[in-house]
């Protein structure tokens, strides 16, 4: 068994109660530097600068934050912060504007009023929300959202803003298709694919994992020329769902599985790699390496014919 202790650490002031997905790091107010982001159940965005043990800035939301995430979800060069809540509630916030001045905001925090406080756009989806990834899916350069439920569905959404519209916040998530899994939803994860098209993972009980086609690459120019402009695969839930395990064996299927994929040997490497946790009591770490040379022969899936290592045992000591 290897253990680990990781000594230098920070304590941050923190007294609600939060769902798994709650919480992430990232740029949230565009300084290239990252931020560490909460939501709690009572509603309230946290955004913790630094080594700073109390929050730099506090949001409201409504209802029960069940994931947060940041990114260019507008696809607007900017990186915005998404809170969704149990309900279904959407909340988008722009910090960028509460950092004047960036060479000294971690020692500042924001003291406004209720109004100052709110997401400056809303909208209602589908409710019990699980997790969500912002990262583009269909290798268009474009960011999509997509957020994963708890009865089993993946959907994916789109920012679309009217074409004669100017003003920042005038546009809406669009639904772009959804999938229908096998097993729960526990993580979602981008990986590149044998051509370089990106290809969205989910994770799936016992050490399995599901690779979500987006089909409307191939609708859109077909549905472009009808009178209809009805969203592609929004109907309905999709079959476009491949399943794969990441083993040769089956593992117990009320075991979650968790995926981090994007992940290369260098800064100059390639993003070939898949991480998957699956726990099992104890720990096991598995990692797929992709190989393009056997994928083309053989055409499976990229992390079929890849390379397994897995590492049992593994303890993080707090």
């Amino acid at each position: 068994m290897r253990s680990l202790n990781f000594v230098h650490r920070v304590g941050l002031d923190f007294t609600g109660t939060m769902f798994p997905h709650a919480i992430c790091l990232g740029d949230a107010d565009n300084d290239s530097l990252n931020e560490l982001i909460v939501g709690d159940t009572s509603g309230k965005l946290l955004v913790y600068k630094n080594d700073d043990s109390k929050p730099w800035i506090t949001r409201t939301c409504v209802g029960m934050l069940t994931c947060v995430a940041v990114g260019d979800v507008c696809n607007k060069g900017k990186n915005l912060v998404v809170a969704v809540g149990a309900e279904g509630w959407f909340h988008l916030f722009d910090l960028t504007a509460a950092n004047p001045n960036k060479s000294d905001s971690s020692s500042q925090h924001e003291f406004l009023s209720s109004d100052d406080q709110r997401p400056f756009f809303t909208q209602h989806i589908p409710a019990n929300t699980k997790v969500i990834l912002i990262s583009d899916i269909d290798g268009d350069g474009r960011c999509e959202l997509v957020v994963g439920y708890t009865d089993r569905l993946v959907r994916a959404f789109r920012w679309e803003e009217p074409s004669d519209s100017s003003e920042g916040g005038s546009g809406q998530l669009v639904l772009l298709k959804k999938w229908l899994l096998e097993g729960q939803v526990d993580s979602l994860s981008v990986n590149p694919g044998p051509e370089g098209i990106p290809e969205l993972m989910v994770s799936q009980p016992g050490c399995g994992y599901a690779i979500l086609l987006c089909t409307w690459r191939q609708q859109d120019s077909t549905e472009s020329e009808e009178d209809d402009p009805a969203t592609p695969g929004c109907e309905g839930p999709s079959r476009d769902v491949v399943l794969h395990l990441t083993t040769g064996r089956i593992h117990n299927k009320n075991v979650s599985t968790h995926l981090i994929g994007s992940i290369s040997k260098g800064r100059n490497q390639r993003k070939l790699l898949l991480i998957s946790f699956c726990l099992e009591g104890h720990s096991t770490l598995m990692m797929l390496m992709s190989t393009p040379k056997l994928t083309k022969q053989r055409g499976d899936s990229p992390l079929t014919s890849g390379r397994i290592c897995t590492f049992r045992a593994l303890s993080v000591l707090s």
